[in-house]
């Protein structure tokens, strides 16, 4: 089966934009950017939520939202206050300059995690019930993919470990994996509570924009998870702006929309199997299929 080919038709794809306020945490605010199927006429719809990276914000990867929407799916983007724009918007230099300057606290990085389950309870209200949350996953972009990792149960906290998971979700997607260098506890014990089925994706450019490391360090995640249903997705010449649909200071190639596509369809691959049970995905991206179809764009393992 060399090219999966979802059957299922295509809807259009509508945007709903606005901010729940966490009185429990002093008033904070989480902005929200959710791409929904239009009309909203059956039942109930499996649901994505999607974390931006450092200095992000919720209006990243909206190839990947309008994608997934227009094939029934909910998906839900979330800004995190202290680790989002206010990095850098406003300051004079370029953003990256800026935010590898910036000094970012715990007590910021906790709030971020703390945010996915606050955004996933407000979900649970909106739509009339029609969000299934038995069929919940998880993904991001960089620090996004971080926070996904911690979601599905990767320890946090800088000196002491900490579980901040989210049993709810169902499976994952790390769209730019971050390797756990900075925790005391380092390498594979941090990664081997992570109780979640995750697709990996990076590429061979995916170069750290703050930190500098290779994607090869990325891999550590893939290698380290305790959950035995793990997929990497190596793209040949990706790098690490092409997951958030921008650019940064990275110059364009000519590959960016052909790659985008790819990451697109895969993706929705990971969810049909994952969440919705679909056979036919599940058997593409476990056996030979989606290796035949990358032919020469990349490489796809499993373990």
């Amino acid at each position: 089966m060399p090219v999966w080919v979802p059957e299922k038709p295509l809807f259009d794809v509508r945007i709903d934009k606005g901010e729940w306020v966490d009185h429990a945490r002093g008033g904070r605010v989480v902005q929200y950017k959710i791409y929904r199927p239009e009309p909203m006429d059956a039942a109930s719809y499996p649901v994505v939520v999607w974390s931006h990276g450092l200095g992000g914000t919720r209006d990243g990867a909206g190839f990947v939202g309008r994608y997934m929407a227009a094939r029934g799916y909910v998906h839900a983007h979330i800004q995190h206050d202290g680790t989002d724009d206010a990095l850098w918007r406003g300051k004079p230099g370029h953003p990256w300059d800026n935010i590898r300057k910036a000094t970012v606290t715990w007590d910021t990085v906790r709030n971020r995690y703390l945010d996915v389950p606050f955004a996933v309870d407000n979900l649970e209200h909106m739509y009339d019930g029609r969000l299934d949350f038995s069929r919940l996953g998880m993904s991001g972009h960089s620090f996004g993919a971080l926070t996904t990792q911690v979601m599905a149960g990767q320890l946090a906290g800088r000196e002491e470990p900490e579980d901040l998971s989210e049993p709810r979700f169902k499976s994952g997607i790390l769209y730019s994996p971050v390797p756990a260098f900075r925790h005391q506890l380092g390498g594979k014990d941090v990664y081997a509570p992570i109780a979640k089925p995750l697709l990996h994706m990076t590429g061979t450019q995916d170069e750290s924009p703050v930190e500098g490391f290779g994607y090869e360090k990325r891999l550590e995640v893939f290698e380290g998870a305790g959950h035995y249903d793990q997929h990497l997705f190596i793209l040949n010449d990706a790098d690490h702006m092409v997951y958030n649909g921008s650019r940064g200071q990275l110059e364009s190639y000519g590959d960016i929309d052909k790659h985008q596509d790819m990451i697109a369809l895969v993706a929705y691959a990971w969810w049909e199997a994952t969440l919705n049970g679909n056979q036919a995905a599940r058997e593409w991206l476990d056996g030979d299929g989606v290796k035949t179809w990358l032919g020469q764009e990349g490489e796809y393992k499993t373990r």
